[in-house]
């Protein structure tokens, strides 16, 4: 048996319209959005009954997706949002983009607030960690010479 690919990456969010928003502006596109109920749900994530809506954002190029999630019932037991860069566990997502610059101007509009600062990483990349919607870890880099 082989791996055939990685199908999305989840994210719990208070708002999902803040959300969808961000995550357009930085270039995903919404693919589809739903409410996810029922006993079948909650066998699956261990939650018993659940109520969540979520949305499915798909990458410029299809191959990768984000799955945001607002949890109706039950509510959301934890905050991780303001975690440090450090800490254990899953924490962000990094996103390639085309112009660093012009993708922070952007979404600085959105709320985006930088972590420390844009760096470049030899001559291959140009790096930066954001905050965006209720404090999510978003890091961008910038392919050079490409």
């Amino acid at each position: 048996m082989t791996l055939i690919r990685m199908d999305n990456v989840g994210i719990v969010v208070e708002s999902l319209d803040s959300a969808i928003s961000f995550f357009t502006e930085l270039g995903l596109k919404l693919e589809g959005r739903a409410t996810v109920e029922g006993e079948w749900a909650g066998r699956v994530t261990g939650l018993g009954s659940q109520r969540v809506e979520i949305a499915m954002m798909v990458t410029p190029d299809g191959h990768s997706r984000l799955e945001l999630s607002r949890f109706l019932t039950p509510p959301p037991v934890a905050d991780h949002r303001n975690a440090p860069v450090n800490a254990l566990g899953y924490l962000r997502v990094m996103f390639t983009v085309d112009d660093i610059d012009e993708t922070l101007t952007r979404l600085y509009k959105r709320g985006a607030q930088l972590v420390g600062e844009v760096v470049q990483y030899e001559e291959s990349y140009r790096l930066c960690y954001i905050r965006g919607p209720e404090g999510l870890l978003i890091g961008l880099a910038q392919e050079l010479g490409v």
